[in-house]
């Protein structure tokens, strides 16, 4: 059954920065009822589009026709031991997933660095953590179950449409209504961490090796200042012995350092300007080195409460040295101040259609704004940098792409705008973000 219809309130996504009122909510709580609640839409000549937990910044996810809310197809639906495979609802949250694995020693290969979307939402936007030897969520996806256009079910696995995995496994929610989604798993892990400030000239200067000789590693750099804040992660056995950190120095690093005091921070700096440089260095001092060890998906993870709005960028792995280096001469040189620092991860090369890391060893750079500042001028320079170094954007943050500009950074461009014309060519699933992005 599906739950009732109702005309939708204003949806506001997490960074807000969109906003839309549906002309109808549904909330079906099986596969059949999506199937009609598509079948409706169709008749009614609406679009419908699902919505995940709107923590992208893009416009990926604005349903302004029928809005679907998949929160009750949740949970882990199927379980391959043999072959370390789970099916699961697409609208179950990342943070759910351990849980649900755990029984099984099972864990996610990889995972970013925020885990409140759907499974459906992080595929589907390209979600990624770091790590030069990982790819991004989509890369362990094996299987799928859409709804597509028409209303009818599609299943793409390793028997079935195999073909289209590399489009589906990565579709922008262009293709249909992820209704469920199977995972390659890998055993239960642990992961040893180490976070140390460092000299960026250092980190930058050594950067493959840092990379290449890590199972995961990334770095923050404020700008205004010359330290990076270095996140060192290797994967160990899960029966290895954990030392994971006290509640209290939990507490007090990831939620009273990382969010209370840096929010006041933030508002200190949207006040007067003039203070964020001096308040950039002093974060320096307020983050030191730490070691600890934990089960993987409580390392890759981090609690998030400030609110932000984030543009980001995949690049040749190779450039990022010389990118920042650009990036931290326009701050400079248009005399600007940045609070929020920028984050640095990696992510090796794979075969999905419209993955930034599609076919190219990548790297990617994240810029973000306090949600209250004007992104507009940092961001738009900033993607200029990207851009003259084939940067691709994330698909669930900020650009100001268009489907002409797309075409030439994407090899099989065309190849995946063919899929959607086979799977939606009424364009049922569509929104402005998808028109610019992949033409009507």
């Amino acid at each position: 059954m599906s739950g009732a219809a109702a005309t939708g309130a204003v949806w506001r996504n997490w960074g807000r920065t969109e906003a839309v009122k549906p002309a109808r909510v549904e909330r079906p709580a099986s596969i059949p009822a999506v199937q009609r609640a598509v079948v409706a839409a169709a008749k009614s000549g609406m679009r419908i589009k699902a919505v995940g937990a709107g923590h992208s910044f893009s416009g990926i996810a604005v349903a302004g026709g029928v809005q679907l809310d998949l929160d009750g197809l949740r949970g882990l639906w199927a379980v391959d031991t043999a072959r370390l495979q789970v099916t699961l609802g697409g609208g179950t949250y990342l943070h759910e997933i351990p849980r649900l694995l755990e029984p099984f020693g099972l864990a996610m290969q990889n995972l970013g660095d925020i885990d409140r979307q759907t499974i459906s939402g992080a595929i589907s936007t390209g979600t990624h953590g770091t790590g030069s030897r990982f790819g991004g969520i989509s890369t362990q996806v094996v299987g799928a179950t859409l709804v597509i256009g028409d209303g009818s079910l599609l299943v793409v696995s390793e028997t079935q449409n195999t073909e289209l995995l590399p489009a589906v496994a990565l579709g922008l929610g262009s293709l249909g209504i992820l209704v469920d989604v199977t995972v390659q798993c890998v055993p239960l892990f642990v992961l040893n961490a180490t976070e140390a400030a460092e000299p960026l000239a250092d980190v930058l200067s050594n950067l493959d090796a840092r990379v290449d000789g890590a199972d995961h590693f990334e770095f923050y750099w404020f700008p205004h200042t010359t330290t990076a804040l270095t996140k060192t992660n290797e994967r160990m056995p899960g029966h290895t012995p954990r030392k994971p950190l006290t509640p209290w120095r939990r507490f007090v690093d990831d939620e009273l350092v990382a969010n209370q005091v840096f929010r006041a921070t933030c508002l200190a700096g949207r006040a007067v300007p003039a203070l964020i440089p001096r308040v950039n260095r002093a974060a320096e001092k307020l983050t030191g080195t730490r070691q600890f060890s934990d089960f993987s998906a409580r390392v890759f993870a981090t609690k998030r409460t400030v609110r932000f709005v984030e543009m980001e960028y995949a690049v040749p792995a190779a450039d990022i040295p010389g990118v920042l280096r650009e990036i931290d001469e326009l701050i400079e040189g248009r005399g600007w101040r940045i609070s929020f620092p920028i984050e640095v991860r990696f992510a090796a090369p794979d075969s999905l259609w419209l993955s930034t890391a599609s076919e190219r060893e990548t790297g990617y750079i994240a810029v973000h704004r306090y949600y209250r500042d004007d992104p507009a001028e940092y961001f738009r320079a900033v993607e200029e940098i990207m851009m003259a170094h084939g940067g691709r954007p994330h698909w669930g943050k900020m650009n100001t792409q268009h489907a002409s500009s797309l075409r030439e950074v994407y090899p099989h461009f065309d190849e995946f705008l063919t899929v959607r014309d086979r799977l939606d060519p009424e364009r049922r699933f569509a929104n402005q973000y998808l028109e610019r992005v992949l033409g009507r």
